[in-house]
């Protein structure tokens, strides 16, 4: 850049701020031009600052026909319990009506939206806790023509009932399901009571047996010393019998010799006659005695074999008995711990149904509807919504202002003129950027003035200067180097930015094509830029998104500039022939 060029870029800025100060009509304008990009934020973030806030006008149309229902000898009704709640909510302007009124008043626009609650609403919902459950319905009706935005808001007042129904109907099956668990506390109790009563008498039996099976123990000691008597004497027995039966034999076997040897009927009457005679009869008797007594000899000897058979069995029953005592005892006393221990595990158990059967209802029920308490925890915490969207507006009116700016400030060509391409380019820069600057206090001063959140204003100060300006050299050096044409971009690239930068909705949730867009416009880091220095600052954030900003101004100038230095001639001609046709 030589001394002359920097002498003709001087010269085209003095004329500039000449012209500002010498005419009131450019002054008017330039202020108008200066203020109004910020209205266009500042009433954009109003607008957004609690959108969810003011629904309280909204009218929503409740028509309710339950009739309610009959559960343990008492009434209920939801719908009423459902209007009740609704009543204490201020979110909508709650409209209790007709349901003819409800369906007309939705058709025609009146309400945006109704719920209808059906006749059988509290039978179905007590259905559940019988066999034959009935799934309870509200009927929603919304007129999606009326208005997009309105029917969003409505949709979250159906959300409202629908939670509180459900409430309701949670409450009721687990209240139910409490009192079931009371009534099993009762059995449990009570069955552990009589099983800890039979394990008592278990027990007892069981040291009965012990001690009978002592008893058995000491008779078997006795048995076994008496079958042993038993046995000897047995056995003498059978030996005396054995020579009873040989003496009868040998008594018989005399008696018959005698009365084969002697003839009383020989012998004459007399003494000796009698004596021989009865000694005949004697004899005779003895071997009867005889006979009688080898039976009986036989019989005595069945009755030693007999006695010892029976002593050996009294030996193996009395062991046997001892053995099944011991085992009785075993097993009472085995079957009396179990049942201590069921008994003990069930009064446990009865106990916890207890505790819990003992809990406040009202608080079960709040228990109940929300189990699980979801502890949030903002990082970096913004107070409402208008200050959460503030760097998309704030950015997007900089990109406005210096539209318009360069719009009202047409760029000069240097074609024509004793000044170059170049000097012209930079003669004019200086007024844009005085105003992109000019803009950006005027949008910081009415931020603060509306309570926009900030927390470090010197960062946000000076980083919303920079875009502002960074901006009016981009939007500046297109609309220099290329002209009308150069308008035409500058708008392109304001509406595809509205929603390829993330601004508003997650660039995830956006088509492809705007995806593939984001990383390519300078609102995507303007606003990372503001959003930084407003909300929060994470220098990883912060500092790319500052380079690339840099970056792109300075290209934007160099590419300008010789596009400025080839195309100048040209574009002049060419706004030259738009004029000409008497419409641009």
């Amino acid at each position: 850049m030589s001394r002359k060029d920097i002498g003709m870029i001087a010269e085209i800025m003095k004329n500039d701020f000449k012209s500002v100060f010498s005419n009131p009509i450019v002054t008017i304008v330039l202020i108008g031009i200066i203020i109004l990009p910020s209205l266009y934020a500042l009433l954009n973030i109003q607008a957004c600052w609690d959108p969810y806030g003011n629904t309280g006008e909204v009218q929503f149309a409740i028509a309710n026909l339950d009739e309610g229902a009959t559960v343990d000898g008492e009434k209920l009704n939801v719908g009423n319990e459902l209007v009740k709640d609704l009543k204490k909510n201020d979110k909508f302007n709650w409209t209790f009506t007709t349901e003819d009124d409800l369906r007309d008043g939705v058709y025609t626009g009146k309400y945006y939206s109704g719920i209808i609650i059906p006749k059988n609403l509290s039978e179905n919902v007590v259905s559940i806790t019988g066999d034959d459950p009935q799934q309870a319905k509200l009927e929603y009706l919304v007129n999606v023509k009326s208005n997009p935005v309105a029917t969003k808001l409505t949709d979250s007042g159906a959300n409202a009932v629908y939670t509180a129904l459900n409430a309701k109907i949670v409450e009721i099956i687990n209240l139910a399901a409490y009192g079931k668990l009371g009534e099993l506390q009762e059995g449990l109790a009570s069955g552990a009571s009589q099983l800890s009563g039979g394990a008592s008498q278990l027990q007892s039996g069981a040291s009965q047996v012990s001690s009978g099976a002592g008893q058995v123990a000491s008779g078997v000691n006795q048995v076994e010393d008496g079958a042993s008597q038993v046995t000897d004497g047995a056995s003498q027995l059978q030996k005396g019998s054995e020579s009873v039966k040989q003496g009868a034999s040998q008594v018989q076997q005399g008696s018959e010799e005698l009365d084969a040897a002697v003839d009383s009927s020989l012998i004459p009457e007399g003494p000796v006659k009698e004596y021989v005679e009865s000694s005949s009869e004697l004899a005779k008797g003895s071997g009867k005695v005889a006979e009688g007594s080898s039976q009986l000899a036989d019989g005595a000897s069945e009755l030693a074999g007999g006695a010892s058979t029976l002593a050996g069995g009294s030996v193996e029953l009395a062991e046997g008995s001892l053995s099944l005592a011991a085992g009785a005892e075993l097993l009472g006393n085995s079957a009396a711990q179990a049942l201590f221990t069921a008994a003990g595990s069930l009064g446990s158990t009865a106990n916890m149904l207890g505790e819990l059967t003992g809990i406040n209802e009202t608080i079960l029920g709040d228990y109940f509807y929300s189990p699980v308490k979801l502890d949030r925890h903002e990082v970096f915490s913004v107070p409402d919504y208008g200050s959460n969207v503030a760097p998309f507006y704030l950015v997007l009116s900089m990109w406005v202002g210096a539209l318009i700016t360069c719009v009202m400030i047409e760029p000069k060509s240097s074609a024509g003129t004793k000044y170059s391409p170049f000097e012209m380019y930079s003669g004019k820069l200086l007024i844009y950027i005085i105003l992109s600057i000019l803009q950006a206090c005027v949008t910081i001063i009415g931020a603060h003035l509306l309570g926009v959140y900030i927390t470090n204003y010197a960062l946000f100060i000076s980083s919303a200067i920079l875009v502002s300006a960074v901006f009016m050299i981009l939007i500046y050096s297109i609309i220099s180097a290329v002209g009308t044409v150069g308008k035409g971009i500058a708008v392109i690239l304001l509406v595809l930015q509205i929603s390829a930068t993330g601004g508003i909705y997650p660039i995830e949730i956006m088509h492809k094509f705007f995806q593939t867009l984001y990383p390519f416009m300078p609102m995507t880091y303007a606003i990372s830029l503001i959003r930084e220095a407003q909300l929060g600052v994470v220098w990883a954030n912060y500092i790319p998104a500052l380079i690339i900003l840099l970056a792109i101004g300075i290209v934007t100038v160099i590419v300008a500039v010789l596009i400025k230095e080839k195309a100048d001639k040209a574009s002049k001609y060419f706004e030259e022939k738009l004029e000409e046709s008497e419409l641009f």
